[in-house]
C-alpha cells in the first residue's frame, strides 16, 4: 500500500477543511431560516388582511336616509325618496324604444314626477323649464348605420334667476331598458338619483352659477340613439359644456369613475374636492377604452359628437342581473342610493359653480392620472405630471437598489463584481418567475377550456384563489426557490441573498414603468405606486442600519408594503366583480378563463411581489411550495364536480338570445325559394348550449349558422344589431315545423326603378314600414356597386373601412311614419334588366306589446330555471331585385 506523500497529505487535509467550513456555512444559513411551519402563518396574515380591511371597505356603503330623516338633514339626498320613485318605475316593466311603457307610461311618469318637484322648488331663485323632444337622425356605431326617428328625450333645465351664465352642466341618465327587464338597475337607478339631484337643487337657498340641463334620455340601449339626437338637435345642446353620465353595469354597489375627459383635469380637481365617496382608476378607463368589453355608454357620444368632456361614472356591483327579469326593485340596495346620490349631488353642486365652465377649452391640459385608496380618499395628477413621477421614482428605486448591493459587497467576504453576477443571476430568474406567475394561470385556464369546463368560477367565486392566484404564486416564487435550495452561498449571508430578490422585483418594475410610460399609457402608475414604498423601506433600511443586521430589514419592507397590498387587492378585486358575470355575456368565440387568469396573475404580481420572495426566509421553501400545489389540485377537483357548474337560478343565469324566425326568401323572378321558421340563437358565453343539453329543453336539429353563410345573405339569420352581426356565421338555428306567428305587419315596396341621367346608374326608391325596429341588408351582386344612396354615406365614403352587405338598422319611438329610401347602384355592364343587388329587410317584434304565439311561449317555458332567454318573432324577407 502507497502511503500519500505530505504534500498530497496536506492538500488533501485543506480540501477537507474547506468542504467543513462550507458544510458549517450551509447549516448556519439554514438555522438561520425561520422554522418552515411559520410559512402558512405569514401567508395566512396576508390574506386575513384581504378579508379584514380590503372585503369590508369595498363593501362599505353609508346609511340611507329616510323621508323623516330629512329635516335632521337639510340638504343631502334622500334615499328612501329616491326608492318611492324606483319603485314606481320598476312597475311599469320593460321599456323597449317604441313600446307603449316607454314612449307613453314612462316618459309621462318623468313629466309629472318633474311637474311634482316645480311645486316644492323655490320659484323666486330658480326657474324650470321641460321640453320633451323627439329627434330623427343617424350615425355610425361601428359597422352598422344606426338610425333614429322619433325616439324621446325628457330634458329638464334648471337655472337660477339671478345668473346669466351661458354654460349649462349636462347630467345624463336613460330610462328605456332591455327586454324583459325592468330596467331598475340600468339606469332606473340613476333616473331616480338624478329626479332627486333636480330636486335638491331645486328646493336649495343656496342659488347656483351655471344652468343644469337634465337629461332623461329614452333610447340608450338601441343603442345610443337618443344622446345622439339630444347632443346633435336640442336647442340647449351647444351651451352643454360639462358632462355628469350616470350609467349602471349591474344592480347596486359603490359608483365608479371609470371614464374622464378628455383632457380636461380639472374635472378630477373637482372630483377629488367634492366626491363623498370616491372609487376611481385610471386602469379602469384605459380598459373601457380599449374595447374589450361588451359594453358602451352615452359618454362616447357626449363626447364625439358634441366635445363635451366629462365624468363617466356607473354601479358596477350585481352585474350577473344586468340586462336580466332579476334587474328589478327588489335587487336595488337603498343603501346604494345613497352613495351614488351623495356624490352626485356633490359633483352637480361643484360642477354648477365651477369657474373653468364658462370656457373649457382654456382649461384642457391633456389627460388625468387618478386612483382612490380603498375609498378612503382620492389621488390625481395630470399626466405629464405622472410621466414625471414614473421615471423618477424608477430611477431613485434603481440608485437604492445600486447603493444596496454596494453595502453588500462592503459587508460580506465577496468582491463587488461577484456580487452584481450573483444579482444578474437572481434578476433572470426572477424575470423567468414573472413569466412563469402568467404562464401557469393562463395554462390551467387553456387546460379547463380544453375540458368544457371554463367558467367554472362563474358563480363560486372564490374557486379562482385555487385555481389562479395559487399558480401565479407558484409561478413567482419557484424559480428562486430551486436557486436558493440548489445554489447555497456561503460568501454572502441569506438575508442578503433573499434581499436580492426583493431588489430585482424593483428593478423589474423599474423597467416596466418605463417601458409602459414611454407608450403613453398612463397604467404604469401600479408599478410607481408599488417602487415608491419599496425605494422608502431600503431608504429607512439603509439609513437605519437594519439593512445588515440579519432579517431585520424585512419588517420594515413587510410594513411599507401594507398600504400598496391593500391597494392592489382592492383594485384587481373590483376587476374580478366586473368581470365574473361581464363573461356571461363575453361571446363564445373567446376563452374566458384567460382573461381571469390575466386578473390574478396581475394582482399577484402587483400584490405579492414584495412579499411571496419571502417564501425563502422559511426552511424547506419546497414544501410551501407544495402545499399550494395541493391547494390548487384540491379547488380543480371542487372546481370539475358540481359546484363548477357554472349558473345558478335567479342570481347567476346563464343568458341565452334567440329569435323565434319566420324566413321567406323571394328570387328575382318572385318565386319564393325559402319558407320555413326556426329559433335563431345567439348563444352569449363559452360554454354555447352545452349546459341545455341535459335539460328538459329539445334542442335536436340545432346546427351552426356557418354553412349557410355562403349560400344566404347575413348567413340566412335576421341579426339584430352590430354585435349579433358580428357573430352571425358562428350564430345557430333550430328549425321549427310550425310556421312562426308574426304578430304585427310590416312592409317593403319597391316605390320605382329609375336609370339616372348618366346613364351608368339605376336607383331603387323604397318605403318600408313596421315594428319599432327593423333592419336592412344590402348586398351587391357581382360587376355591382352602391354608388349613392339616402341614409348617411359615411360607410360608402370608406370602402376600406367597411364592406358589403351593408346593415342599416332602422329604430323609432313614437314617430311611426314609414321610412322612403333610395339606393343608386352602378352598373358596370351598363345592362340594368338583369339581378342588380340582395336586399334583406327583418322586422323585429321586440316588445311585449307583440304576443309570442303558442309554440314559442311553450318553448320559452321548457327552458330550465338556471337559463334566461331573451327574445321576441322576427320575420327575415330577402329579396333579389
Amino acid at each position: 500500500m502507497k502511503l500519500p506523500s505530505g504534500k498530497d497529505s496536506s492538500k488533501s487535509k485543506h480540501h477537507s477543511d474547506v468542504s467543513l467550513v462550507r458544510v458549517l456555512s450551509q447549516q448556519k444559513q439554514l438555522k438561520s431560516r425561520l422554522p418552515w411551519y411559520y410559512a402558512p402563518s405569514f401567508l395566512l396574515l396576508w390574506v386575513a388582511l384581504f378579508y379584514a380591511v380590503v372585503i369590508p371597505l369595498y363593501n362599505r356603503l353609508p346609511d340611507g336616509i329616510s323621508i323623516k330623516g330629512e329635516s335632521l338633514n337639510p340638504g343631502e339626498f334622500v334615499a328612501e325618496r329616491a326608492q318611492r320613485w324606483l319603485y314606481k318605475y320598476d312597475r311599469i316593466g320593460p321599456k323597449v324604444v317604441g313600446s307603449v311603457a316607454n314612449e307613453v307610461t314612462t316618459v309621462a311618469f318623468l313629466v309629472d314626477e318633474v311637474e311634482n318637484i316645480r311645486t316644492e322648488m323655490r320659484s323666486h331663485l330658480y326657474e324650470l323649464e321641460i321640453d320633451v323632444q323627439a329627434p330623427s337622425g343617424a350615425y355610425m356605431h361601428w359597422n352598422m348605420v344606426n338610425m333614429y326617428q322619433g325616439v324621446q328625450n325628457v330634458v329638464v333645465k334648471l337655472s337660477s334667476k339671478g345668473s346669466n351664465s351661458t354654460a349649462y352642466l349636462l347630467v345624463n341618465s336613460h330610462f328605456d331598458s332591455k327586454p324583459t327587464s325592468p330596467g331598475s338597475g340600468d339606469d332606473g337607478t340613476m333616473v331616480v338619483v338624478m329626479l332627486e339631484v333636480l330636486r335638491q337643487m331645486a328646493i336649495s337657498e343656496t342659488p347656483f352659477e351655471h344652468p343644469i340641463v337634465f337629461l332623461f334620455n329614452g333610447a340608450e340601449e338601441n343603442p345610443l340613439e337618443a344622446s345622439h339626437g339630444f347632443i346633435t338637435q336640442h336647442k340647449w345642446a351647444p351651451h352643454c359644456k360639462a358632462l355628469i353620465n350616470l350609467e349602471v353595469a349591474g344592480s347596486g354597489g359603490r359608483d365608479l369613475l371609470f371614464q374622464s375627459g378628455p383632457n380636461n383635469p380639472w374635472l378630477m380637481k373637482y372630483y377629488n374636492q367634492n366626491a363623498k365617496h370616491p372609487f376611481a382608476t385610471t386602469m379602469a378607463e384605459e380598459i373601457f377604452q380599449s374595447g374589450i368589453l361588451p359594453s358602451d355608454t352615452d359618454f362616447r357620444i357626449f363626447r364625439d359628437y358634441g366635445q363635451v368632456p366629462g365624468l363617466d361614472i356607473a354601479q358596477i356591483s350585481n352585474g350577473y342581473l344586468y340586462h336580466t327579469k332579476f334587474d328589478n326593485f327588489e335587487a336595488v340596495p337603498g343603501d346604494s342610493l345613497q352613495n351614488t346620490g351623495e356624490n352626485a349631488l356633490a359633483l352637480v353642486r361643484a360642477f354648477a359653480n365651477a369657474s373653468e365652465m364658462y370656457n373649457p377649452e382654456e382649461h384642457s391640459e391633456g389627460h388625468s392620472v387618478f386612483f382612490d385608496f380603498l375609498g378612503l380618499f382620492f389621488i390625481y395628477y395630470t399626466e405629464t405630471t405622472g410621466i414625471i413621477l414614473n421615471c423618477v421614482i424608477a430611477v431613485v428605486s434603481l440608485v437604492l437598489v445600486g447603493c444596496s448591493l454596494l453595502r453588500m459587497g462592503r459587508e460580506s467576504e465577496a468582491t463587488l463584481g461577484q456580487i452584481l453576477i450573483w444579482f444578474g443571476i437572481i434578476l433572470g430568474l426572477h424575470v423567468v418567475g414573472f413569466f412563469l406567475s402568467i404562464g401557469l394561470p393562463l395554462l390551467m385556464g387553456v387546460f379547463y377550456d380544453a375540458g368544457g369546463q371554463s367558467l367554472t368560477y362563474f358563480s363560486n367565486t372564490w374557486l379562482v384563489i385555487g385555481l389562479y392566484i395559487c399558480p401565479a404564486m407558484i409561478g413567482q416564487v419557484l424559480p428562486l426557490s430551486l436557486y436558493y435550495t440548489l445554489r447555497r452561498n456561503d460568501k454572502i449571508s441569506h438575508p442578503n441573498h433573499l434581499h436580492m430578490s426583493l431588489h430585482a422585483h424593483c428593478v423589474l418594475l423599474a423597467l416596466i414603468a418605463i417601458i409602459l410610460t414611454a407608450i403613453s399609457l398612463r397604467t404604469p402608475y401600479l408599478c410607481m405606486v408599488s417602487m415608491l414604498f419599496y425605494a422608502a423601506a431600503l431608504l429607512i433600511n439603509l439609513i437605519s442600519t437594519l439593512h445588515d443586521r440579519g432579517y431585520y430589514w424585512v419588517l420594515i419592507v413587510q410594513v411599507l408594503q401594507l398600504m400598496p397590498f391593500l391597494y392592489f387587492c382592492h383594485l384587481f378585486y373590483m376587476f374580478l366583480i366586473v368581470f365574473f358575470p361581464m363573461l356571461g355575456r363575453f361571446g363564445h368565440s373567446t376563452n374566458p378563463d384567460l382573461l381571469i387568469a390575466l386578473i390574478c396573475a396581475m394582482g399577484t404580481f402587483f400584490a405579492m411581489g414584495f412579499v411571496a420572495p419571502l417564501i425563502n426566509m422559511f426552511r424547506w421553501p419546497k414544501l410551501i411550495l407544495l402545499g399550494l400545489g395541493v391547494v390548487t389540485f384540491i379547488f380543480s377537483m371542487i372546481a370539475v364536480s358540481g359546484v363548477g357548474f357554472p349558473y345558478r337560478a335567479k342570481t347567476s343565469v346563464m343568458r341565452v338570445h334567440f329569435l323565434h324566425v319566420r324566413r321567406i326568401f323571394y328570387e328575382y323572378d318572385g318565386s319564393v325559394s325559402l319558407n320555413d321558421s326556426g329559433y335563431y340563437f345567439d348563444f352569449q358565453d363559452r360554454r354555447l348550449y352545452y349546459p341545455l343539453e341535459d335539460t328538459s329543453l329539445n334542442l335536436t336539429g340545432l346546427v351552426s349558422t356557418e354553412s349557410d353563410c355562403s349560400k344566404y345573405l347575413m348567413c340566412g339569420v335576421p341579426c339584430f344589431n352590430h354585435r349579433w352581426c358580428k357573430t352571425r356565421s358562428s350564430s345557430h338555428w333550430l328549425p321549427r315545423d310550425e310556421p312562426v306567428a308574426i304578430p304585427g305587419a310590416s312592409s317593403l315596396q319597391l316605390l320605382s326603378k329609375t336609370v339616372l341621367d348618366s346613364g351608368t346608374a339605376v336607383r331603387y326608391s323604397f318605403e318600408m314600414s313596421g315594428p319599432p325596429h327593423m333592419s336592412l341588408y344590402i348586398q351587391p351582386l357581382d360587376g355591382v356597386t352602391v354608388e349613392d344612396w339616402s341614409f348617411i354615406r359615411n360607410i360608402l365614403d370608406e370602402p376600406q373601412k367597411y364592406s358589403a352587405p351593408y346593415h342599416i338598422f332602422f329604430a323609432y319611438g313614437k314617430d311611426s311614419t314609414p321610412l322612403k329610401f333610395h339606393i343608386d347602384f352602378a352598373i358596370s355592364s351598363g345592362n340594368f334588366d338583369v339581378p342588380v343587388f340582395e336586399l334583406g329587410f327583418s322586422s323585429h317584434f321586440v316588445s311585449y306589446d307583440f304576443d309570442r304565439d303558442a309554440v314559442g311561449l311553450q318553448f320559452i317555458s321548457d327552458f330550465p330555471d338556471f337559463a334566461h332567454p331573451m327574445e321576441w318573432p322576427t320575420l327575415f324577407e330577402r329579396y333579389v331585385f
